[in-house]
């Protein structure tokens, strides 16, 4: 079986704070985050738009990612973010 492409997304929700999740299917996600069919968290802050997404080989590399990014501080989630729109 091969391994399908995964997305690890970072959200800027209504009230500034920043959620980051995983899927295959970012627009399928952004749309449930957005009709507050998303995580509970995003539910209560919408409206939420992107701040970044990521695009890794696999399930498990964009599990590893999400988990190392929950990690970080909010400074540094924002450098991310901002390291990763200067990219695009």
């Amino acid at each position: 079986m091969t391994e399908r492409s995964a997305f690890v997304y970072l959200l800027r929700c209504g009230d500034d704070s920043l959620y980051c999740g995983w899927t295959f299917d970012m627009e399928r996600r952004l749309g449930d985050h957005r009709a507050g069919r998303g995580a509970r968290y995003t539910r209560s802050r919408l409206p939420v738009s992107v701040a970044a997404v990521l695009e890794l080989p696999d399930e498990s590399s964009a599990r590893r990612e999400e988990a190392r990014i929950k990690r970080l501080s909010r400074s540094e989630k924002l450098a991310l973010v901002g390291a990763l729109t200067r990219g695009r």
